[in-house]
């Protein structure tokens, strides 16, 4: 992909999952990376596998101490802070909107939107601002459509998706925002909605699959490459087809 090649990218959530194989991804067109998670000892790992070219600081997405640590690592190692891909979520509550604690519902938007806001956010302050950038937010299509059971974290990926079009107007035209919508994704974050019935799961998506990380990988890759130097304020349906039919 063009003009990837010696950038610097940050991609937040990475140390397993549609992160991790972004991560992969861009390492492939050229680009060096620093990942971030939670927890340092699988941050660790991932980058050992990842290569020369990876870094890794652990923390909380939600952590502005830790967010200015990133982009400082990533400038210090690296000289830049191309690209941005806020990938971290979380999901702990499932069921109705009716039942769920108003304080879960804030945590969910706080990691979700609040948080990739700030990245964002310092990003430019840190060097979109003077040398121009891309930035993918992943969200979902729990996000297009209403998806009983994960109610609140659809909200919440709606709210990003809607913060990807306000930021695309505000950052033009130095720094382009996109975003993808994927649906399930075999990883340990979606196990529970399909695990121990994956075929019938995914009956219902004309390509009779579910996603693998790298499929979302590859088109993260993309929007932020040149390839895509047209292209902003934008969501990426990545779904197998599942929406064609009108299901998620």
């Amino acid at each position: 992909m063009n003009g990837i090649a010696g950038k610097t990218a940050i991609v937040t959530g990475a140390s397993r999952g549609i992160g991790y194989a972004i991560a992969e991804r861009l390492i492939a067109e050229g680009a060096n990376v620093v990942i971030t998670a939670r927890k340092e000892e699988t941050l660790a790992e991932a980058t050992r596998a990842l290569g020369d070219r990876a870094r890794y600081v652990a923390g909380r997405a939600d952590d502005a101490d830790h967010q200015d640590e990133v982009l400082a690592r990533a400038i210090d190692e690296f000289g830049s802070a191309d690209y941005l891909v806020n990938n971290t979520g979380i999901n702990p509550a499932y069921g109705p909107l009716m039942d769920i604690d108003p304080g879960v519902a804030r945590k969910i938007m706080d990691v979700n939107v609040i948080a990739a806001l700030s990245w964002v956010q310092k990003a430019r302050a840190a060097w979109h601002g003077e040398h121009g950038g891309a930035i993918v937010n992943v969200a979902s299509i729990a996000g297009v459509r209403p998806a009983p059971g994960i109610a609140m974290y659809g909200v919440s990926k709606a709210a990003l998706i809607h913060l990807t079009e306000e930021l695309a107007v505000e950052l033009g035209p130095k720094t382009r925002v996109n975003a993808v919508a994927p649906a399930i994704v075999k990883t340990e974050f979606a196990k529970a909605l399909y695990e121990g019935r994956e075929e019938k799961v995914a009956a219902p998506y004309a390509l009779k699959r579910l996603g693998v990380p790298s499929d979302i990988g590859g088109v993260v890759a993309f929007l932020l490459s040149d390839d895509a130097g047209w292209m902003t304020g934008q969501t990426v349906t990545v779904d197998g087809g599942v929406l064609l039919g009108g299901g998620i």
